[in-house]
């Protein structure tokens, strides 16, 4: 095993030539047995390890949860009903403050145009995200999913977040539980994992001081697995946090999942300071890549790991999946939030498919809770 500690390694500035890596050694041979790491195994692989040797554990790890050759992805589409938030969050360039000129909120027509197209596409699922409107009641929100269940019946609602229902339940003096019961009963079939950002109370309150705190979007995650609503975790990292957060949100997803088995996969993105009020370097692949394999190592209960196209492009999203991923996320035939940030890759199905397969891999469309779609899709729709 290479005793390199990389420019790119977190914590690179804490070891040398010199370090012994008998620790990198046992940590890796626990990942590669399959045992469950403990955060002293994950610090020393994050930490130290080379980036090849990750890739190696990683994958292997995958293989042994995915044996089968495959690639799966999701058609959907990111649908904004509202760009009106009251959080002014600093890593958001996509939020308008409720005085603003440019503020939306989506008519029912353009919804239906943009459903109507995505069903056109092949798609099985729209995601259906806003801000924190201050105007809008609880029941607006649920008439929204009662119509879009009723007029299409065949449509997955993956929707809202943690930091959304958080916001209703302290608006409306309600439970998180009544919020999630409400939402349910109106259609509601699954949450994203969005608003995780990292999971550490003091992160958040650098960067998104006006949003639930971690222990809060862990509850509610947590309480909407209680009531059979299957959601994802996310984290958005590369801003203020230091690696050892990044760490703290890995563990306490695994955490919760333990108790819950709650959660179908995991989505880390890198930050995009384009256009908002954070001033950094954007985390170049080598970085991604290495919290991706860490996360495959250490979510050893969360099935599956998705790479992101969106935020690293197509070329570091097909090597991600020789980093521990074993889905490419979403057709996504439409998504403002990171454009918002200045970054806008664009990739059909017909893009998709070939990038999988030129790793080696079958494409094959699922559904949120990643069961095949049948039959599949034509490619070039």
């Amino acid at each position: 095993m290479s005793t390199f500690i990389p420019a790119h390694s977190p914590f690179a500035a804490h070891g040398g030539q010199d370090q012994d890596f008998t620790d990198v050694r046992e940590a890796a041979a626990l990942a590669a047995a399959g045992q469950r790491l403990d955060r002293s195994a994950a610090e020393t692989l994050y930490c130290k390890a080379d980036l090849h040797t990750l890739a190696q554990l990683a994958h292997a790890m995958r293989l042994r949860l995915h044996p089968d050759p495959v690639v799966t992805y999701v058609g959907d589409r990111n649908i904004n009903y509202s760009n009106v938030c009251v959080c002014a969050c600093r890593f958001c360039a996509f939020f308008r403050p409720p005085d603003h000129e440019d503020c939306y909120v989506i008519s029912r027509d353009e919804m239906s145009s943009k459903v109507e197209e995505t069903l056109a596409l092949g798609g099985t699922q729209i995601l259906l995200q806003g801000g924190h409107h201050p105007d809008l009641p609880l029941e607006w929100y649920e008439d929204l999913l009662r119509w879009l269940r009723q007029t299409w019946p065949q449509l997955h609602i993956h929707a809202f977040s943690p930091p959304e229902i958080f916001f209703w339940s302290e608006k409306f003096n309600l439970s998180v539980s009544e919020v999630l019961r409400r939402l349910k009963e109106a259609g509601l079939h699954s949450l994203p994992g969005g608003g995780a950002e990292i999971l550490h109370t003091g992160v958040r309150a650098q960067v998104s001081p006006n949003k639930c705190t971690a222990e809060q979007w862990l509850g509610i995650m947590e309480e909407a697995h209680k009531l059979g609503l299957r959601t994802t975790a996310t984290m958005m990292f590369g801003h203020e946090e230091k690696a050892s957060h990044r760490l703290d949100h890995l563990f306490a997803v695994r955490e919760v999942q333990d108790r819950t088995h709650g959660f179908t996969a995991f989505i880390p993105w890198t930050f995009q300071p384009a256009h908002t009020r954070i001033e950094v370097n954007p985390l170049p692949a080598p970085a991604y890549l290495r919290l991706l394999a860490v996360s495959r190592l250490v979510l050893d209960n969360v099935p599956n790991i998705q790479a992101s196209w969106v935020t690293m492009g197509p070329q570091v999203a097909q090597l991600a999946l020789f980093y521990g991923a074993n889905d490419f996320g979403s057709l996504m035939i439409e998504e403002n939030v990171v454009a918002a940030a200045g970054v806008s890759y664009h990739m059909n199905r017909a893009d998709i498919h070939k990038v999988i397969r030129a790793a080696g891999f079958t494409p094959v469309q699922r559904t949120m809770d990643y069961k095949a779609v049948e039959p599949q899709p034509d490619v070039n729709l």
